[in-house]
């Protein structure tokens, strides 16, 4: 299989911004004929995606030409206000992969050349969520096989980081946590036991004396929205996940990461 080819979209030309949206009809879907069409004549589809989470899914569906926008050292992606030149990107585009809670996905829209189809990403971490996702966009993406290639991956690496976490428990009970908003896939790969959760916004007074008398040994924050300590001076260890994966939209690797974290908390509780 061909080496995914990952760019970061940095483009002078503003032709894109040229194109009407109204020529996007059908957007977010592809009829089969036309994905098989794809396939059939031997051509991968080109991608242009928002983040790198985005684009580790798609990836993971089986796309090998991806343009990722927002550039990775931008620590919380929906903050960033995209550039012209970063929106021309799309003018080639197969597919525009965007989240709705990006600030900036009108933008892409606007942007979207007449051949693009947008495709709205449910951007969720919890694998049979993050499954569901990758097998729908590798059905969009005419590469339902490989898609399934990498389910069959994840469910497997899952599993296993699964086994190791429960191994690790302190004193071989599920530890009790409190989970960030987008962190409770992180739980869940740990069999932890949750007890609350709080986010996106800042924890208010009262959720912090209610979250406290749970009494959790962890919280899961989320490295990307962080607002500093959440429960403090409870003695409960604030381990940070992360969900957005690195330039090489290695998707198994925000697991893996996440596991490393957790191993590491839960060996010094």
């Amino acid at each position: 299989m061909a080496r995914t080819r990952v760019r970061t979209a940095r483009l002078a030309s503003l032709l894109a911004l040229t194109t009407a949206l109204p020529l996007l009809a059908g957007c977010g879907t592809e009829d089969a004929p036309a994905a098989e069409a794809r396939k059939g004549a031997g051509r991968k589809p080109v991608v242009v995606v928002t983040t790198t989470w985005e684009g580790a899914f798609a990836k993971a569906a089986g796309a090998e030409d991806v343009t990722v926008i927002v550039p990775q050292s931008v620590h919380h992606a929906p903050d960033y206000d995209p550039k012209p030149s970063d929106l021309a990107a799309v003018a080639n585009a197969d597919f525009v992969l965007y989240a709705p809670f990006e600030p900036y996905a009108a933008k892409i829209k606007e942007a979207a050349g007449s051949k693009a189809k947008l495709v709205e990403v449910n951007l969720d971490n919890d694998p049979a969520k993050a499954g569901a996702e990758i097998t729908r966009l590798g059905g969009l993406f005419g590469t339902k096989e490989a898609a399934a290639q990498f389910k069959t991956r994840l469910d497997g690496d899952v599993a296993e980081l699964n086994r190791e976490l429960t191994s690790a428990w302190p004193g071989g009970k599920s530890p009790v946590v409190v989970s960030q908003a987008f962190t409770g896939w992180a739980a869940g790969l740990a069999g932890a036991t949750t007890v609350g959760t709080y986010g996106p916004e800042p924890v208010t007074p009262a959720q912090l004396a209610e979250l406290s008398a749970r009494k959790p040994a962890f919280v899961l924050d989320n490295a990307h929205m962080s607002t500093g300590t959440v429960l403090p001076d409870t003695g409960a260890k604030q381990v940070q996940i992360v969900n957005y994966p690195g330039e090489d939209l290695d998707l198994l690797g925000v697991y893996r990461k996440a596991a490393a974290e957790l191993r590491k908390a839960m060996g010094t509780s």
